[in-house]
């Protein structure tokens, strides 16, 4: 039964991961990407992570994503206003990805696994009380880093997004 869940939940995963890149209007390609953090969430459960999927459901399809649609909202794309790029850049884009992809599998190839032996202290590290004293003794600052680079990215947002008054 676990199987038959984890094959549909990889494939509302892998499907709106597709939707979400090949989409042209970027609202759906916002909702095809909660949908895929939802279904993300679901691999959390069936990893028996209950806390990881709370908190990847409140902070990705929660905070980022009403993050994205703001400032999605605030660009107002529109293909009007867009200017056309030329064919050399595309095609520049595709030789990079290319070259991109064609490392990493050399380094996915190259990469050895490391066997440990794991010892049983035990101690559940899934249980909220460690992690709170995990993340906010020793992963303190990348999390003040995190607010703080949320902000930034809000406020270049809404300056993008500024209208320029024409004198």
């Amino acid at each position: 039964m676990l199987e038959i869940i984890f094959y549909i939940l990889s494939a509302i995963t892998l499907g709106t991961a597709f939707l979400t890149v090949f989409s042209k209007n970027p609202i759906h390609s916002a909702i095809y990407l909660v949908v895929c953090f939802f279904s993300l969430a679901g691999h959390y459960v069936l990893f028996n992570a209950q806390f990881l999927a709370i908190v990847h459901v409140i902070v990705y399809a929660g905070a980022i994503m009403v993050l994205l649609l703001f400032t999605l909202m605030l660009m107002n794309l529109n293909k009007e206003d867009e200017v056309s790029k030329p064919k050399w850049v595309s095609f520049a884009a595709l030789i990079s990805a290319c070259i991109l992809g064609v490392v990493l599998i050399a380094a996915l190839k190259s990469a050895q696994p490391e066997v440990m032996d794991y010892a049983n202290t035990g101690e559940d590290f899934q249980s909220i009380k460690v992690l709170g004293k995990v993340l906010l003794n020793e992963y303190q600052v990348p999390f003040e880093f995190a607010s703080v680079l949320l902000l930034v990215s809000m406020i270049g947002a809404v300056l993008i997004s500024k209208k320029e008054e024409k004198i």
